[in-house]
């Protein structure tokens, strides 16, 4: 199987009639209901493996909390950053998104969005992930996260370890004719001292 051209992936975005169009849609409902239930004042947000940030730049482009927001996207492709027009305040970084490293500065967030990433990833780094989340998630701060449900469905172990490391469930969506998931968690606990050294992944499927 020949490896994924991240650019021309995006183009399925331009189709209604692809899933991947229609995972965005939700992905971008969640995001919407995030920062509508945000308290008044700046917020902070960052994106895993962000591609064109189309999720959340397509949110802040008519949202009135966007002046509100701050943030980096982390993408590794720089034909894909290259591509990105980012309002004011929002970064975008052409570097490892792996890196726990990568988000210095940047967290513990209001905003993390881990969309693409958890379906890529082998079970040992899908926990990894899970657990490092507390060092990039603000107290109250909420996870909008994706995941396929192709056999073995792995979703049900996300929530669980989701749960495990102090985030509270908001919202699952899981639609009967797809096989996407799009989940919302907010984080009850402390943010964890950030390990700049750590991955949260370390290899990624195409």
């Amino acid at each position: 199987m020949s490896p994924i051209d991240w650019v021309s992936w995006h183009e399925a975005y331009d189709d209604p009639d692809n899933p991947l169009a229609r995972r965005l849609k939700v992905v971008q409902s969640h995001i919407r209901a995030a920062l509508d239930a945000a308290p008044a004042g700046p917020m902070n947000a960052i994106s895993v493996c962000a591609g064109q940030g189309t999720d959340l730049l397509g949110v802040l482009a008519d949202h009135s909390r966007a002046g509100d927001v701050r943030g980096r996207l982390v993408e590794l492709d720089p034909r894909n950053t290259a591509a990105i027009e980012a309002p004011p305040g929002i970064e975008v970084v052409t570097g490892d998104a792996s890196r726990v490293g990568a988000y210095a500065g940047a967290v513990p967030a209001d905003l993390v969005l881990i969309c693409g990433v958890l379906g890529r990833i082998s079970d040992h780094d899908l926990a990894a992930t899970i657990r490092a989340l507390p060092q990039l998630c603000a107290t109250g701060g909420t996870v909008i996260w994706t995941r396929h449900r192709k056999p073995p469905d792995r979703t049900p172990k996300v929530r669980r370890l989701l749960a495990r490391e102090g985030f509270e469930e908001l919202a699952f969506d899981a639609p009967a004719d797809e096989v996407f998931t799009v989940g919302s968690h907010r984080h009850t606990g402390a943010p964890q001292p950030l390990q700049p050294e750590a991955r949260l992944f370390s290899s990624f499927r195409s």
